[in-house]
């Protein structure tokens, strides 16, 4: 008789909408702390949002790589690599999520304040922030799946 096989789960919804919206509550309160700590409130330069945009094309770039080595069997990836890969999905997902909620917490904490002639540019470039966080996250959900592999006992 075999031993029942324990599976790893795929990252749930619930666990990305949870971090999503501590990063929202972090990012809105970062704007009141700072400004009443520090006097003013961070300036999102397009640095940011162009580091983003670069970890989440490498995320996808892993992720069609996996997918490719993994479902074509033509260069077999190696059990740690595959692994590491799903560690690093897991990661960047979670990650990416916090990083939208927050930027987007943050352009929110923004709106309605007109006398702020930086208002507008932080909501545009955090807004920008917060849709490639979603983008890094979706990335590391799909490379966390390109790791899956076909159940050969399936079957029998």
């Amino acid at each position: 008789m075999s031993e029942p096989r324990e599976r790893l789960r795929p990252i749930s919804g619930g666990a990305l909408t949870g971090w999503a919206v501590v990063g929202l509550v972090c990012g809105w309160l970062l704007h009141r702390v700072s400004e009443s700590w520090r006097g003013t409130a961070p300036v999102v330069t397009w640095l940011q949002p162009l580091a983003l945009l670069l970890v989440a094309l490498i995320v996808a770039g892993t992720a069609w790589a996996t997918w490719r080595s993994v479902q074509g069997r033509s260069r077999p990836l190696e059990p740690h690599r595959a692994v590491n890969r799903l560690v690093l999905g897991r990661a960047c997902a979670l990650v990416g999520a916090l990083l939208a909620g927050g930027y987007a917490g943050y352009a929110v904490s923004w709106l309605g304040m007109a006398e702020d002639p930086l208002a507008g540019q932080r909501v545009l470039r955090s807004a920008i922030a917060a849709v490639l966080g979603v983008a890094i996250c979706v990335g590391g959900v799909l490379l966390e799946r390109a790791c899956r592999v076909r159940d050969d006992d399936a079957g029998a």
